[in-house]
């Protein structure tokens, strides 16, 4: 089936999808992504979305601290040392401290990890409240859904990222001697292990395009036309988080003098550096989405200079 339908009527071109887009079309989209970006302030929308991050974060940790500490100390230490390998021991020592303690204070464990999880989804909904109030800027729209709306929306979104992020880090820390356990009592042998070592990383990397795709269709005040589990945007912005992520990591291992400023602190800016990168990939491919949506209405016959760039699900 072809993405290009013609009306009968009047010649009109209807593009139904944005790999149907001329080559010109896309020149376009790409320059309109760098411009839009800077003049919707997402650098900064991504460091309002780096604080939420920021928050939340700690009250998950929790959660899952105090989960592996009723499951018993080895899997408590397989997370110590898994965190320990991503990063130095030194600059974890809060976490990895909050994981022995849980681990000696099991009979703890349960509420702590009722109050963590409530405390985490609170604030990871702030987190998409932030990141609504962003997206509806990049799509040149206002908020005009009532709240009997936007507060399902912004709590059935917490949970549905919560959960899908939750999956995201327990297939990262399913390595090494917890992957041999898991699969013992999955009765997998050795070559099933091995397997998983390399084949977890493209499998994490669509689970996460699939949470950017699933932020960028619900979180605007726009008709989106119809939900994608992948989008041009969403695979964006996992691209340009990787090798953010990793370009960035060369350059504090290498090149940074972040131990001599900083001293102590060096672990958490580093930290909120790379937070905040993967706030600019995630924004940039919410951009990235919203100019492609442009493209077609302009190869359908539309002005650039339209706005909202979409029809809103709700008029301000």
């Amino acid at each position: 089936m072809t993405d290009i339908a013609v009306d009968g009527c009047g010649g009109r071109r209807h593009v139904r999808g944005p790999w149907a887009l001329r080559r010109g079309t896309w020149w376009g989209v790409i320059r309109r992504t760098v411009i839009g970006f800077q003049t919707d302030n997402l650098a900064d929308r991504a460091a309002a979305l780096t604080y939420y991050s920021v928050i939340s974060l700690f009250p998950g940790v929790i959660v899952v601290s105090a989960l592996l500490g009723s499951a018993g100390p080895s899997a408590t230490r397989s997370l110590i040392d898994t965190i320990n390998e991503i990063g130095a021991g030194g600059d974890n020592s809060v976490v990895v401290l909050v994981l022995e303690e849980l681990q000696r204070s099991r009979a703890v464990a349960g509420p702590v990890a009722i109050i963590g999880l409530a405390t985490a989804l609170w604030t990871a909904s702030g987190y998409i409240g932030a990141f609504v109030r962003a997206i509806n800027a990049v799509y040149d729209t206002e908020e005009g859904r009532p709240l009997w709306k936007t507060v399902p929306l912004q709590l059935g979104l917490t949970v549905v990222i919560v959960v899908l992020v939750v999956v995201c880090a327990v297939g990262v820390l399913v390595s090494g001697q917890v992957a041999e356990t898991v699969g013992h009592w999955l009765g997998l042998g050795p070559t099933a292990i091995s397997v998983w070592g390399i084949a977890k990383w493209p499998v994490l990397a669509v689970l996460v395009s699939v949470v950017f795709a699933l932020l960028y269709w619900a979180a605007p005040n726009a008709r989106q036309l119809g939900l994608h589990w992948l989008t041009p945007g969403s695979m964006l912005a996992v691209a340009v988080w990787i090798a953010a992520s990793a370009g960035f990591a060369f350059y504090a291992t290498h090149f940074g003098s972040y131990n001599k400023v900083y001293g102590s602190l060096a672990g958490a800016v580093v930290f909120l550096v790379w937070v905040w990168l993967s706030n600019v990939a995630i924004l940039l491919g919410a951009e990235f989405d919203a100019e492609l949506a442009r493209g077609r209405r302009i190869e359908e016959g539309g002005s650039a200079q339209d706005k909202p760039i979409l029809p809103p699900r709700d008029e301000p």
